[in-house]
């Protein structure tokens, strides 16, 4: 008798050993939700004056106050300024809250929001315009505008060369305007002054996508601003 259950009790705990062993090889499953994939430059969706989009908007304010944007601004919480997917960084909207008919411009530069069901991220400035702080979120229609009486408009360009000698820099000018676009001389002065040869001026998505250009035909170079920050007057 004794021997039995000796043998029983064996095989109870060969069978315990077997399944704790199967467990410990299950593949084990994160239940942490990945964070939301960020747009890159391709993603870009190309924008013209009358665009329409309706859809919900959310705000941002603290604590990203005083970080970067997206388009390498600092965000200032109380300007008229908005997080979009895809709008170029540059782009001015009219955003129309629905439920009260308020409305207010602002300006794109950062990415956002990265909840699906929203379609742009106001700054906590603009959401106190169209009375939204409280609730938070709002059925908005947004339309794309030209950059209103005193707001900003943005130029980049690429620059793929600065040389203190002008002729040199009027020589690589040409040929790059004959073989991909245009591109002008800026003088920096200094000591030395320098000559910088400059291609092309518009968004600064467009600038990314010339500077992959370049970059492809064999002339390095990186974005820049073309001019400082303007106003419309």
């Amino acid at each position: 008798m004794a021997h039995t259950m000796l043998l029983r009790t064996l095989v109870l705990l060969a069978f315990a050993l077997i399944f704790a062993s199967s467990c410990s090889h299950k593949k084990r499953v994160s239940s942490v939700p990945k964070a939301p994939k960020r747009n890159s430059p391709h993603d870009v969706t190309r924008t013209k004056t009358g665009d329409t989009e309706r859809g919900i908007a959310s705000w941002y304010g603290d604590p990203y106050h005083g970080r970067r944007s997206a388009n390498g601004e600092v965000f200032d919480m109380n300007e008229m300024t908005a997080a979009h997917r895809t709008m170029p960084f540059g782009t001015w909207v009219k955003v129309d809250n629905e439920t009260n008919g308020k409305q207010v411009n602002v300006r794109i530069t950062d990415r956002g929001p990265f909840v699906a069901d929203r379609i742009i991220d106001l700054s906590r400035g603009a959401a106190k315009q169209i009375a939204m702080l409280g609730p938070g979120i709002a059925m908005v229609k947004l339309t794309v505008i030209d950059a209103p009486k005193g707001g900003v408009v943005e130029r980049y360009g690429v620059q793929v060369a600065a040389w203190e000698e002008r002729a040199r820099a009027e020589a690589l000018r040409m040929e790059i305007g004959a073989k991909i676009s245009e591109a002008k001389i800026v003088e920096r002065k200094g000591e030395p002054t320098l000559y910088r040869v400059i291609v092309g001026e518009g968004t600064r998505e467009e600038a990314e996508e010339l500077r992959s250009r370049l970059r492809n035909s064999g002339y390095r170079g990186f974005v820049t601003r073309t001019s400082d920050i303007e106003r419309v007057p």
